[in-house]
Parts: C-alpha cells; sequence; structure tokens
C-alpha cells in the first residue's frame, strides 16, 4: 500500500510528461512550496488536503488539485480506496475510465516486521505514478475529482521492502495513459513501460517516520 508520498519543488528533472510547459510545471512547484515538504497524505473529511494531478486536457494535460481516495455519498468510502490493485484493473478495465498521473519525488513504504520506514525515488527527479479517477461528492453538496494510486507487484529487488509498488509512469507513456482507450491492453502496456522505469529506482532507509 502506498499511503504517503513526496513532492519536493526541488526537483532535479523530471520524467512527467514529454513535453510539459512550464505554466503546468511551476504550478506543481508552487504546490509542493505551499505544501512545505510534508508528506502528501489520503485526504480527509476533516483535513481537506486537494493533492495536484494530471488529467487530460484539450491541450494534452491539465494539473487539478484533487482529493486522494474515493468518496461515495458524500463520505469517504468504507472500502479501501486510496490504492487499486493493477491486476484488479486488467480483469475490469471499465476502472480505467478516468486516468491521471500523480506527480511525486519520493514515495514512503514501512517494512515488516521491523517497523522500518524506506523511501523510493529517482534520485530527485519528479515522476510519474498511475491513477484511476472519479468524482466524488462531499455531504455539503461539494464535487471534487477523487483519484486512486495504482500498485503492482514490487520486482524481486525492492520486494523485500515491500511486496507492492507504485505503477510508474514514463514521460513517454503520459499521454497513452491519460488519453488511450480504457481496456486491459492500455493496462498492460503500462505495467510494461514501469518496468522498465523501476529498473531506475532506489530505496533508502529512513531515520524517522514520514
Amino acid at each position: 500500500m502506498c499511503a504517503s508520498y513526496g513532492l519536493d519543488p526541488r526537483f532535479s528533472d523530471q520524467q512527467l510528461i514529454e513535453e510539459a510547459d512550464e505554466e503546468l510545471m511551476e504550478g506543481i512547484r508552487a504546490w509542493a512550496r505551499r505544501n512545505a515538504d510534508e508528506a502528501v497524505r489520503p485526504t480527509g473529511r476533516l483535513l481537506r488536503n486537494l493533492n495536484p494531478i494530471l488529467v487530460p486536457a484539450a491541450s494534452g494535460a491539465a494539473l487539478e488539485e484533487a482529493w486522494w481516495g474515493f468518496l461515495i455519498d458524500g463520505k469517504p468510502s468504507r472500502f479501501p480506496s486510496i490504492n487499486t490493485r493493477s491486476e484488479r484493473l486488467q480483469e475490469r478495465p471499465g476502472g480505467l475510465r478516468g486516468r491521471a498521473i500523480v506527480p511525486a519525488t519520493r514515495w514512503f513504504e514501512m517494512q515488516k516486521p521491523a517497523k522500518t520506514w524506506h523511501e523510493f525515488g529517482l534520485d530527485g527527479a519528479l515522476f510519474g505514478m498511475a491513477a484511476v479517477t472519479q468524482r466524488g461528492r462531499t455531504e455539503d453538496g461539494s464535487w471534487f475529482t477523487c483519484y486512486s494510486i495504482v500498485m503492482q507487484p514490487a520486482p524481486d529487488r525492492l520486494a523485500g521492502i515491500h511486496d507492492r509498488m507504485p505503477v510508474l509512469i514514463p514521460a513517454a507513456f503520459a499521454d497513452d495513459w491519460l488519453e488511450g482507450e480504457p481496456t486491459r491492453a492500455l493496462m498492460d502496456d503500462a505495467l510494461l513501460a514501469s518496468a522498465d522505469a523501476t529498473r531506475w529506482v532506489q530505496s533508502a532507509t529512513m531515520t524517522t517516520a514520514p
């Protein structure tokens, strides 16, 4: 499970989307500065931390602040919804109708049973995590785009720390992920693209929890 991640405005490079315009990138940096390098966490009923995602737009991609986790009947879902298994989307590709890319510079996982925290990243580069989206309404009638990060089995070299990891979307596959038809083939292709990006993932032990 990915229950927190980081977005550092000082990212050294970006692997998010090809030909990203400076306005989009500055929007990500501005949000990260406002977040003061705090770990990004699921959105709650009281603490409405809306987080940046890239969604399809007529111009290619647009930046939107969204609710992490699904809203059902005006409330956060009772079932776990901050993550969605890639296997489930392969079996039921209808869940791919809404998609987004989540910008991050690292994500965090706890290694059990030692309860040691680790961070994973691409040496400070900005990268994209696959997400599925749907619209959701809160009790006060406000509507939000809600997102769930797509998770896959971790490769052997990382599985000893945690058995799951986000599906990473390389810049060259970003348009395909945002605009492709919602089919099993799209999820299959995303996993292949992620495997190439995952080769560069580094992990480090953390001295404190995120």
